[in-house]
């Protein structure tokens, strides 16, 4: 009687294939035109450029089909083309090629557009404001089809474009139920007037931002505690910026941003802006330009000062600059 060895489990697996297209194509003479029309139907399925004449994408299906379609007009003018299916020669030359494929600038442009659209809400007429609406939906999707390695930027947007929708709504059809608009619920200040606020020890940039809008604009006699635990969260305190805590990160919001939206803070430019800041220091996502320095300023005071009340002094100070220079909009 012969054992079975396995047989099944010594076959080899097939190896994976390629992780990406390399297309290759060549054009004789003077065809600027046609030049013009693979170059616009390069760009529009989200190819990357290596060099003239040498473009990338990654191995999949539509990506492939959208190649075949070039090549055959490189063809049909009288060109070459080659679709190669490659991979990269190692760890570094891998994350140059994703590099070419990095939408956080455009997701950055559709965020302010949204953003103006979000300030303009109730001062733009119904037909106005739709139209916006729709539009922003329409470039949203029509990007993130060429986003193949999707990442906080598109969260960002994508979470800024559900807040605008749940107000556009809400100005549009002020009659109908919007089930959206539940995702964060409105807070009464008078509820939280005199506090205590817990959250995590060494509070970095969302805690430390966070405790300065409290302190700020919602609780001005606020106390804090800083917690070495959060399971041992006093039942009476206000958690903020931990699991199970009553403000913490919802969808792409990040504390700070929860609180905007909860106490109905979101259409203050400075503070929307600290929000940004915030949101690129804790998760990543859109870059903003100060954000380097301010971490900077804000990591010498963390490693400089161990007690955390007297940090949360100093970022106090540091926040109400960063606000002042945000609200003179320069």
């Amino acid at each position: 009687m012969t054992k079975n060895n396995g047989v099944a489990a010594l076959k080899k697996r097939a190896p994976a294939p390629p992780a990406w297209l390399l297309f290759v194509l060549t054009l004789q003479g003077q065809q600027s035109a046609a030049r013009m029309r693979v170059w616009r139907g390069l760009k529009a399925i989200g190819a990357g450029v290596i060099r003239d004449g040498v473009y990338l994408l990654p191995n999949r299906e539509e990506c492939l089909q959208g190649l075949r379609e070039q090549s055959h007009e490189v063809n049909g003018s009288g060109g070459n083309s080659q679709i190669l299916e490659v991979n990269a020669r190692d760890a570094g030359q891998e994350a140059e090629f994703r590099k070419l494929f990095d939408r956080t600038a455009e997701y950055e442009k559709l965020l302010h557009e949204i953003r103006d659209v979000a300030e303009e809400v109730r001062r733009l007429a119904p037909a106005a404001l739709s139209q916006q609406l729709i539009r922003l939906r329409r470039d949203y999707e029509a990007l993130t089809r060429l986003d193949f390695f999707a990442g906080g930027a598109r969260d960002q947007a994508s979470e800024a474009l559900e807040d605008l929708a749940t107000a556009a709504n809400a100005v549009l059809s002020p009659d109908e139920p919007h089930a959206a608009a539940g995702r964060v619920l409105r807070a009464d200040p008078a509820k939280y007037a005199g506090r205590t606020w817990a959250t995590r020890a060494r509070p970095w940039a969302d805690r430390l931002g966070s405790a300065w809008l409290v302190k700020r604009r919602i609780d001005q006699r606020a106390k804090f505690l800083w917690l070495t635990d959060p399971k041992n969260c006093p039942k009476r305190a206000v958690g903020f910026d931990f699991d199970g805590a009553e403000f913490t990160h919802v969808g792409a919001k990040v504390t700070f941003e929860m609180l905007l939206a909860s106490f109905g803070l979101e259409a203050d430019p400075g503070l929307q802006r600290i929000g940004a800041l915030i949101h690129y220091l804790d998760v990543g996502g859109v870059p903003v330009p100060e954000a380097a320095g301010f971490e900077a300023v804000l990591r010498g005071a963390y490693s400089a000062i161990t007690n955390d009340d007297a940090l949360l002094a100093h970022a106090m100070i540091l926040f109400d600059h960063l606000y002042a220079h945000y609200s003179a909009g320069i």
